[in-house]
């Protein structure tokens, strides 16, 4: 089922516009409460629209940490990264400390990356904020399917059913233990996976969503479903 706390916005710029808000709200607790926010970034079309919004806030930048749900194994400077698209549109304008910046060493290898990244994050849980999106087949981060060997907080993914094959992702435990989670979907070619997850399928954005995940859609990719948008 879809989490309750759910949104349908006219377009993705309002999705973008939206989540900005809830991020910069988050942000502003969590250096209230503790001195620092730990997010964790998604890639994808879809956040890239918030990530340049994001990039004209004003906001504390010295105390965010940054980390992400997973990276494709490609050279650390290309531009199919996540991590390269995030600093392209964001990071490299706003004035996070680069020992706050935590990029997962995907270049080096899914196996030993996903073991390092693992260490890097140990001590960094709860996160305050993970950030997924969705494709169009339901999975989230790297995670194309709900079975297999998910007990390692970080995977190593050999068979990515999209290129780059190797891939490194968060878990679904991972992207669960964290104070909050932010889903965005955008894209009238995600309505059909949208309906089969409000309509209770095994996908893997399912699994790593939790029922108090604030949840931004826009109207193309909700056009399927029937769920009443709570106010957030």
């Amino acid at each position: 089922m879809l989490p309750v706390n759910s949104k349908i916005l006219p377009n993705p710029q309002d999705v973008a516009a939206q989540a900005c808000l809830i991020i910069i709200a988050e942000a502003a607790a969590a250096i209230r409460e503790r001195k620092l926010f730990r997010i964790v970034l998604a890639g994808g079309s879809t956040p890239h629209r918030t990530y340049e919004m994001l990039a004209r806030m004003a906001t504390d930048w010295s105390a965010w940490e940054i980390f992400w749900s997973d990276e494709r194994c490609l050279p650390a400077d290309h531009a199919g990264r996540n991590s390269r698209m995030a600093h392209d549109v964001w990071l490299s304008r706003v004035a996070i400390p680069a020992r706050l910046i935590h990029p997962i060493p995907a270049e080096r290898g899914a196996k030993l990356a996903a073991a390092e990244y693992a260490a890097n994050i140990r001590d960094k849980l709860p996160f305050d904020l993970v950030l997924l999106g969705m494709g169009i087949d339901g999975h989230t981060a790297s995670l194309f399917a709900t079975s297999g060997d998910h007990i390692a907080p970080v995977l190593a993914v050999h068979n990515a059913p999209k290129p780059p094959a190797e891939r490194v992702s968060l878990n679904f435990q991972t992207l669960r233990t964290c104070r909050h989670q932010l889903v965005l979907v955008t894209g009238a070619e995600k309505s059909p996976a949208m309906f089969a997850w409000q309509q209770g399928a095994n996908l893997p954005i399912a699994c790593a969503a939790r029922n108090d995940a604030f949840l931004l859609v826009d109207a193309e990719a909700g056009q399927s479903t029937n769920f009443m948008a709570s106010q957030l």
